[in-house]
């Protein structure tokens, strides 16, 4: 079940659609760049350019009363970094289906308790939407099914340090830093962004 969006969560005015005449120009494994014709203010025209790619869920694991956090490494990145479970939506997939999804891949985890907590456009010039969900009261159910591109290793961390990971460098989801930094420096925010996470059914 999917439950309210926790009401500090900002979403990104989307930029400017991609019109209906555009032409694709090139199709790659993740990204597709689109083109079309745009008249300009003083009459001239010129090839204006976007980019598309699937979009994203991510979720923030509440086991107990800790975090679920990974260590991951990839092969094209030279040093490991600490993410949230996640990964593009497949075509024709729900967010919520893929959160879910990505979230037993990675980490063998499931939920019955799912809250949209972030949706954001965070990139002018991309069609693409990163969905971030709340997933409470997860139980371990089965081993990971990691792609073979990826290592991730699982750990549990309070809420303290879940919210300080807005100073970690290594920190994957950029695009959360500024609500933890929120809940770190404004009472009201943290004992909010606590009772979301944690509030038992």
């Amino acid at each position: 079940m999917t439950k309210k969006v926790f009401p500090m969560r900002t979403i990104s005015p989307e930029g400017a659609p991609i019109p209906s005449h555009a032409k694709l120009a090139f199709k790659g494994k993740v990204f597709e760049v689109w083109q079309w014709e745009q008249k300009l203010f003083d009459g001239s025209v010129e090839t204006f350019e976007q980019l598309k790619r699937q979009n994203t869920a991510q979720v923030i694991p509440v086991v107990g009363d800790n975090i679920l956090i990974q260590l991951e490494s990839q092969p094209n990145v030279s040093q490991s970094f600490l993410s949230l479970p996640g990964g593009r939506c497949l075509p024709d997939e729900k967010s919520l289906d893929a959160a879910k999804r990505e979230l037993l891949e990675e980490t063998g985890y499931t939920s019955n308790d799912w809250i949209l907590c972030k949706e954001q456009n965070s990139i002018g010039r991309i069609d693409w939407t990163v969905y971030t969900y709340i997933a409470r009261n997860c139980i371990f159910q089965k081993p990971q099914q990691l792609d073979s591109g990826e290592k991730i290793n699982t750990r549990l961390v309070t809420f303290d340090e879940f919210l300080m990971l807005s100073e970690d460098q290594s920190f994957y989801e950029r695009e959360l830093i500024p609500m933890l930094l929120y809940a770190r420096f404004d009472q009201k925010i943290k004992d909010e962004f606590r009772n979301l996470l944690f509030k038992k059914r």
